[in-house]
């Protein structure tokens, strides 16, 4: 870990999951180019961010002036809790507790949206060059251990982000297969959106579901890997891109996923106009680059009836870099500060 004394305005940004919270302190002034530090936390080690926060800090011996923490889920009045991680957080608690003046709770998606802007070519895989429009809106679709959406708006001198909760709209299948794994899960869940079948937790349950309907037969091999993984996603995705020893259920299965995924991608291009490009992010996409590239995706994105021929004109990029959550974090604090210096 790097450590600091420098002075100016110190910007604390956070990414907090559920598995892990990475923290990282910037410089206002310096922008994002190179944290001062940095530390990632397994989250459930900690019983709150608070404790978190203050090992991360009593580390740095910096003093902060300013914290934006992008958590996995909906923000409502300054409170907000994870999935899978029993923390509640609440600004006005951890701005006091921490002793931090300024202390914002943003939802993951809209963190990263806010990092949108700012990546370089580096940053990003081209799935699609299209026509990017001046000004144009963006669409922020990241399927990880869940599905994030966002969007960002131009205002005539900068890109503005808005959360999402789209993740949890109803899933709506596009051909015989799909439909019968919305009918397979509607008996298990009350309600199936595309976070069910869009993400870590619908791969396992598209694979599921080719095996029970018998789709495809589950190898051995793969059989006793998947009983003794703590996380099958990786599994599914390691198999399906083994050139040398093919599984026809977990290559089906990607590309069922990669069929939906870009079916949500371009309904969130069509109800936002998404001119200025889509931004895959998450853990996912860079993952599965060469299915992306070759697979079912694209052509289920452009499949949209009397508006195909405006999907073909849309950007499409895969983000790479997986701090762009935490950047966006620091960059909404960074915007802030520069806001009030010019008051």
């Amino acid at each position: 870990m790097k450590t600091t004394e420098e002075k100016g305005t110190m910007v604390l940004a956070g990414d907090i999951g559920g598995t892990k919270t990475s923290l990282a302190l910037f410089a206002a002034e310096s922008g994002l180019e190179a944290p001062l530090a940095e530390a990632t936390f397994p989250s459930s080690d900690y019983p709150c961010l608070e404790v978190l926060v203050q090992e991360f800090l009593a580390r740095t011996k910096t003093e902060v002036h300013v914290a934006r923490f992008g958590v996995a889920g909906p923000v409502v009045e300054g409170r907000a809790k994870i999935t899978n991680l029993p923390w509640i957080m609440d600004e006005a608690k951890i701005s006091q507790t921490l002793g931090i003046a300024s202390v914002h709770l943003l939802n993951d998606l809209f963190a990263m949206a806010c990092a949108v802007p700012f990546l370089t070519d580096k940053d990003l895989h081209v799935l699609n060059t299209g026509r990017v429009v001046s000004g144009g809106t963006m669409a922020v679709v990241a399927p990880g251990t869940g599905l994030g959406e966002a969007y960002l708006t131009w205002d005539g001198k900068a890109y503005r982000p808005h959360p999402s909760e789209g993740g949890h709209t109803d899933f709506g299948p596009s051909n015989a297969l799909e439909a019968g794994l919305l009918h397979d899960l509607l008996e298990r869940f009350d309600h199936v959106s595309y976070e069910r079948v869009c993400s870590g937790m619908g791969l396992v349950n598209i694979y599921a579901y080719l095996k029970e309907c018998g789709y495809a037969e589950e190898p051995e091999w793969l059989a006793e890997e998947m009983a003794s993984a703590r996380d099958r996603t990786p599994v599914i995705i390691k198999a399906a891109l083994d050139e040398g020893r093919p599984c026809t259920l977990c290559t089906t299965t990607i590309d069922m996923f990669l069929s939906i995924l870009g079916a949500e991608a371009g309904n969130m291009a069509l109800k936002v106009m998404a001119s200025g490009g889509v931004y895959l992010g998450g853990g996912i996409p860079p993952r599965l680059l060469p299915a992306l590239e070759s697979g079912p995706f694209m052509a289920a994105f452009r499949r949209k009836g009397r508006m195909s021929q405006l999907m073909e004109d849309i950007p499409i990029y895969v983000i790479l870099n997986p701090k762009a959550a935490l950047m966006g974090a620091a960059r909404h604090a960074m915007d802030e500060s520069k806001t009030k210096r010019e008051r």
